[in-house]
């Protein structure tokens, strides 16, 4: 494999890797709000738009936090 077909492929590699970790983030993110919808928002009532949004943003948050953790853990072993 020459040179340029490495960088190209690690390219390729990169975007592919990037592209999966979205499409997983637009999963959770769906998920997170589907969790929110159906047990916050009766427990806190018709007026539930901003504890509803409030509890979302601090579980994506906190999940962001985790993984920003546990990937510099990783990156620094390596």
């Amino acid at each position: 494999m020459t040179k340029i077909h490495r960088v190209v492929f690690k390219e390729i590699l990169k975007l592919s890797t990037s592209a999966f970790g979205l499409i997983a983030a637009l999963a959770w993110n769906e998920l997170i709000k589907e969790v929110v919808s159906q047990y916050i928002k009766p427990l806190a009532g018709k007026s539930s738009g901003i504890i509803s949004l409030s509890i979302y943003a601090l579980i994506v948050t906190i999940l962001a936090v985790l993984v920003t953790i546990n990937l510099s853990r990783l990156t620094k072993k390596s």
